[in-house]
């Protein structure tokens, strides 16, 4: 449903907007105090997430990428009680759905790159910002990343980033993640004109560097008790010397 106005509610540590647009609603949901954090952890969710889907999540709540912030939130005071985090779940583009031809090129992903990098270098400016991205949105982020002003980029659950290695995502520090349960390790990792991303950032020679994600599937690296989870806060922390590689 299309909102005709930016809607702003805050309770306690929460913050909700829901920011319209002519294809469809977008939403941006901070966890946390926004306004006193020094590290701010962008999640951006990947195919199949609709405003219906955004925290809808019952068996895999994590999944969700209201329930997977909240994961981020909730790790991150398990580790650090006074750390000033907040963490932003940020739909700002249209989603494919998985099963689409839209899921296996970067067409999503081109048009919203820019409101990505805008977001980050304007309302976030200040900040320490580390971008966590999921599956498909993990194309979106390193559409966006030339330019942006970002300390980590995390990728996990990766189809490829559509380049050919980290250099050439502007200079922002990659780190890649794949859990031995996730689908998609099974998924050849080509480009063929439009089609595909090219080489798995978690690859040897890629230029990343790689985190340990346990046995997370392609729903589950930000399961509470995961090593994946773990590693993404630390990242996002800012701790990286802590962060355990695969």
């Amino acid at each position: 449903m299309l909102r005709s106005s930016l809607a702003v509610a805050t309770a306690a540590a929460l913050t909700y907007l829901a920011v319209p647009s002519p294809q469809g609603d977008r939403i941006i949901q901070v966890y946390g105090d926004l306004s006193t954090a020094e590290h701010v952890a962008v999640i951006v969710p990947g195919a199949d997430t609709t405003p219906a889907t955004f925290d809808g999540g019952r068996a895999k709540p994590y999944s969700t990428p209201g329930g997977g912030a909240r994961a981020v939130l909730a790790q991150a005071r398990e580790l650090d009680p006074a750390a000033r985090l907040a963490v932003v779940a940020w739909l700002g583009y249209d989603s494919p759905a998985t099963i689409s031809l839209e899921s296996a090129t970067g067409w999503a992903a081109e048009k919203g790159a820019p409101a990505l990098r805008r977001y980050v270098n304007e309302t976030l400016r200040g900040k320490r910002v580390s971008l966590l991205c999921h599956s498909y949105g993990s194309v979106v982020c390193a559409k966006a990343a030339p330019g942006i002003r970002a300390d980590n980029l995390a990728v996990f659950g990766s189809p490829g980033l559509g380049v050919s290695s980290a250099a050439e995502l502007g200079g922002v520090p990659l780190w890649a993640g794949s859990g031995t349960e996730d689908w998609t390790r099974d998924i050849p990792k080509i480009k063929l004109g439009p089609l595909g991303f090219g080489r798995d950032p978690a690859e040897p020679g890629y230029g990343s560097r790689v985190f340990a994600a346990g046995a997370a599937g392609h729903s589950d690296y930000l399961a509470p008790g995961g090593e994946s989870l773990r590693n993404l806060t630390l990242i996002a922390l800012g701790r990286t010397a802590e962060v355990s590689h695969a």
